[in-house]
C-alpha cells in the first residue's frame, strides 16, 4: 500500500518524466549512464517519492524514444543500489531507502561581515595573485611533467620543489636549507600540528607561546595533545627570565616580526634564546609568517640560520600569493627529521604533486621573486598611507613596531578611551578593528589600559579605502556614530 502523500502510479506521459528527456538525448555511448543518473537524482531530490510506481520499461522507452534495453538496465541498476524495488509481476516502485533531501553545501570559510572599513589583521591582498604567470606555469607543468610523478609522492615533497625552496630560502631568509630536511606542507598550520605530534611522542607535552601572540597556536597544539604555556614579551622579544624558569623544552616564536607587537627580536635576545634551547636540549619553533616584507631595510635573517639543529623553521605562501593555495614548508633539525617525515606520511601521503611541480617552476623561473617585489611595493604604500591617515585624524597617536609585515600597532591617546567604549563606537559605525588585548593569552591575565591599543591590518585594503576607513573611525570615536 502506498502513502497518501505519493502519486501511486505515474504513466509514461507524466510531466515527472520530462526530467529524463535531456538524458534520453545524450550521445548514444553515454545515454545509458545519463538515464541512470537522471533517474537516481529524481529519487534523491524527492521528484519521485517513495512508493511511486514507475511505468513499464516498454512504455517509458517508447515515450522517451530509446531502446527498451536501456530502461531495463537502468531499472536493474537502481534496484541493485536500493533506489527502486520490484517484484515478479508487481512492477517497479520507488524504494523507501532514500530519506535525504537535496544536500546544501555551506561555505564555512572566514569572511568579513560586510564592514564599511575592515582593518582586521592577517589577510593579504589576494587580488594581487599573479593569475597570468600562474596559468603559464600550470600549462608548462602539464606539458612536461613525467607520468610517474603523478603517483604517490615522496612525503617530504618533490625533490625539484625542495631543491628550489632550499635555494630560495637560503638566498632570501638566510636559512641553512638542506633539501633532505625540508618538507612541503599545507601551510604553517600543518607544520605546527606535525611538530606537535612529534614533540608529544618524545614526551614534550608543553610548548611555550608568545603572549600576546597568534591565537591559532592553542588549538593546533591541542589537536596534537600538547598544551601551550603563555610567556611574556618585553622590548627585545620573548622574555628570557620567565622562559628559563618555566621548565619548558620547546617554544614557538616569530622573531623576524613578532605578531602582534610588531617588534623584531634583538640580536642579544636571539643569542639568549638559542643558549636556552641548547641548555635544556630543546627546540625553538620559528614561524616566519611575513619575514619577506621589510620596508625600511633588508629583512633580518631567520633565526634558524644561527643553529639549524635547535630551530625548526616554517613559512608559507599565504601572505605572498594566497592562503587558499595551502602551500608551505618546514625545515627541521636532523634529530627530528625522520619522525616528522613519518608523521607527514601518515597524515596525507604527501602534498598534491601538480601543485608542487607548478610552484617549483614558478620559483625556478623567477616568478615568485617578482611577486614578492610586487607585494612589497603595494604593502609599503599601504602602510605609509595608514600611518599618515592616523597622524591626520588621530593627533598624538603612536605607531610602534618595525616597518614590516601586514599590520601596525597604533596606540591612541587616553582621550579616545576607554578601549571598550571606543570599540563599541567604531563597531557601530561599521569599522572592523581588533585591540591588542584580543591576542593576549586567556590564562595569562593582565589588567586594562586607559588608552586604546589597536592591531590594524592594511595589506588587504586599498590606499583610498584606508584613508576613508581611518576618517570614518575618527568620526565615530569623536561623536559616537558614523
Amino acid at each position: 500500500m502506498t502513502s497518501s502523500r505519493t502519486n501511486p502510479d505515474l504513466g509514461a506521459g507524466s510531466p515527472a518524466w520530462e526530467l529524463l528527456l535531456p538524458a534520453a538525448s545524450a550521445p548514444a555511448r553515454a545515454r545509458g549512464r545519463s538515464l541512470q543518473a537522471a533517474l537516481r537524482e529524481a529519487v534523491r531530490s524527492g521528484r519521485l517519492l517513495p512508493g511511486t510506481r514507475l511505468p513499464s520499461s516498454r512504455d517509458l522507452a517508447a515515450d522517451l524514444g530509446v531502446s527498451r534495453g536501456l530502461i531495463t538496465e537502468a531499472y536493474e541498476q537502481l534496484t541493485a543500489e536500493g533506489y527502486l524495488r520490484s517484484g515478479r509481476g508487481a512492477g517497479t516502485w520507488v524504494g523507501d531507502a532514500v530519506r535525504s533531501a537535496r544536500p546544501r553545501a555551506r561555505d564555512l570559510a572566514p569572511r568579513s561581515a560586510g564592514a564599511r572599513a575592515d582593518f582586521v589583521p592577517g589577510s593579504p591582498d589576494v587580488s594581487l595573485f599573479p593569475r597570468a604567470a600562474w596559468a603559464a606555469a600550470q600549462r608548462g607543468v602539464l606539458a612536461e611533467l613525467p607520468h610517474h610523478e603523478l603517483g604517490y609522492p615522496d612525503p617530504r615533497g618533490l625533490p625539484r620543489l625542495r631543491t628550489a625552496l632550499a635555494e630560495l630560502l637560503a638566498r632570501r631568509r638566510g636559512v641553512v636549507a638542506d633539501p633532505e630536511r625540508l618538507l612541503v606542507v599545507s601551510g604553517v598550520s600543518q607544520a605546527t600540528t606535525v611538530l606537535g605530534f612529534v614533540l608529544d611522542a618524545r614526551g614534550i607535552r608543553e610548548v611555550g607561546v608568545e603572549n600576546p601572540g597568534s591565537p591559532q597556536h592553542d588549538a593546533l597544539y591541542a589537536a596534537a595533545g600538547v598544551t601551550t604555556v603563555p610567556l611574556p614579551m618585553d622590548a627585545e622579544g620573548l622574555a628570557i627570565g620567565p622562559l628559563r624558569e618555566s621548565g619548558l623544552r620547546s617554544v614557538v616564536t616569530t622573531p623576524a616580526h613578532q605578531f602582534p607587537t610588531g617588534i623584531a627580536y634583538s640580536a642579544g635576545r636571539r643569542t639568549e634564546l638559542l643558549d636556552w634551547a641548547r641548555a635544556v636540549d630543546g627546540y625553538v619553533l620559528e614561524d616566519d609568517y611575513d619575514g619577506d616584507f621589510r620596508y625600511d631595510r633588508a629583512p633580518v635573517g631567520a633565526l634558524q640560520g644561527l643553529d639549524p639543529e635547535r630551530v625548526a623553521y616554517a613559512g608559507s605562501v599565504s601572505k605572498s600569493l594566497a592562503p587558499g593555495l595551502r602551500l608551505g614548508w618546514l625545515l627541521v633539525p636532523e634529530a627530528l627529521a625522520e619522525d616528522v617525515v613519518e608523521r607527514k606520511r601518515t597524515m596525507d601521503l604527501g602534498h598534491p604533486t601538480l601543485d608542487q611541480a607548478l610552484f617549483a617552476r614558478f620559483v625556478e623561473r623567477g616568478d615568485y621573486d617578482r611577486q614578492l617585489r610586487r607585494c612589497q611595493r603595494a604593502y609599503r604604500e599601504r602602510r605609509d598611507t595608514l600611518v599618515a591617515a592616523l597622524e591626520e585624524h588621530f593627533p598624538g597617536a603612536e605607531v610602534t613596531g618595525i616597518a614590516a609585515g601586514l599590520h601596525v600597532i597604533a596606540t591612541l591617546p587616553e582621550r579616545y578611551g576607554p578601549e571598550e567604549r571606543f570599540l563599541a563606537r567604531v563597531g557601530a559605525a561599521g569599522v572592523a578593528v581588533r585591540p591588542v588585548s584580543d591576542y593576549a593569552h586567556a590564562r595569562a591575565g593582565g589588567g586594562g589600559r586607559p588608552d586604546v591599543r589597536l592591531v590594524l591590518g592594511y595589506a588587504h585594503v586599498s590606499p583610498t579605502r584606508i584613508r576613508d576607513g581611518v576618517r570614518l573611525m575618527a568620526r565615530a570615536a569623536a561623536t559616537g556614530g558614523p
